[in-house]
């Protein structure tokens, strides 16, 4: 080996890292603090809310659109919310989240195809949701990362971002806005 492909080598894994680093940067949550109003998960999530979606890829093409329909129940710091998904081309999907409310606006959740344990933590009017999802995909299954960002619009209105990545490379993005549904 040269003495050229040593420091060629080394700017490659340099900026390798640097790429892959940057891939997992998620923004402070610390900013919305002020923000209102404020957002209480428990109580946004305790009932009927519908939401409305898409998921882009990397290029920004929408590739699928879906409605959840969500039924949510808590018992003191404990949750259940159920997800009911209909995706534009007529597939069904069902998720149940299991939630605890912990000090701090700090949540975490288990869900059946959830790797883990998901965190999160709410502060002002947002919420930020960490977690590895099983996504099958043409017969095969794919642990992804996904990087939630709830807002808090207003008392009915919400709107969510996820960032959706595998080794720290974005795969692409899901848009969500959901509506609580008054009793």
């Amino acid at each position: 080996m040269t003495r050229l492909q040593t420091p060629r080598r080394r700017l490659l894994a340099l900026f390798t890292t640097t790429a892959l680093l940057a891939g997992c940067a998620s923004q402070n949550i610390e900013p919305y603090a002020a923000e209102r109003p404020q957002l209480d998960l428990a109580q946004y999530f305790n009932g009927k809310v519908i939401a409305h979606g898409i998921f882009q890829d990397r290029s920004g093409q929408v590739v699928r659109r879906f409605t959840v329909d969500m039924d949510g129940r808590w018992d003191g710091n404990q949750g259940v919310l159920d997800e009911h998904f209909t995706y534009s081309d007529g597939k069904k999907e069902r998720r149940i989240w299991r939630l605890t409310k912990h000090a701090d606006g700090r949540y975490t959740g288990t869900a059946d195809d959830v790797v883990g344990t998901a965190s999160g933590r709410a502060v002002g009017n947002a919420f930020q949701w960490a977690y590895t999802l099983n996504l099958p995909v043409d017969g095969k299954v794919y642990e992804v990362q996904f990087d939630d960002w709830m807002y808090l619009i207003d008392e009915r209105v919400m709107l969510n971002r996820a960032t959706m990545s595998k080794f720290g490379i974005r795969l692409g993005e899901v848009t969500l806005s959901f509506q609580k549904q008054t009793p």
